[in-house]
């Protein structure tokens, strides 16, 4: 099975849908659409709208998609089996609210400050 997850570094959707895949044991590619735009571009041109994470399996795009619908989908489709392991994080949910204020604060020391030069 060939797998590529579009997904942020930091986020609770993009860390649940990498907790369905090591509970499966399953290799996939970790595509990081905030540090490189690139892979932004590609993962809204392939799912055809903006939202992440955004999985694609065998061909497959699950846009807008969580770590439990993914499990779902590959459960459903017989890509894995029912397992009792556990997920080593939350499959469904965003990121706290605590998180979202240290990605702001993280973000806001990585603002520079800019001159306005004139010229005469």
């Amino acid at each position: 099975m060939q797998i590529r997850a579009y997904l942020k570094p930091s986020c609770g959707w993009s860390r649940g849908v990498r907790a369905i895949f090591k509970k499966h044991g399953l290799e996939f590619e970790d595509i990081d659409i905030i540090n490189n735009r690139e892979n932004y571009a590609e993962m809204v041109q392939k799912s055809g709208q903006p939202l992440s994470p955004c999985v694609e399996i065998d061909g497959v795009m699950l846009a807008d998609i969580s770590g439990e619908e993914v499990e779902q989908y590959m459960l459903a489709n017989g890509l894995v089996k029912p397992t009792d392991a556990a997920a080593d994080a939350p499959t469904n949910s965003s990121c706290t609210d605590a998180e979202h204020a240290a990605q702001a604060a993280a973000a806001a020391q990585t603002v520079t400050t800019s001159k306005t030069i004139r010229f005469f």
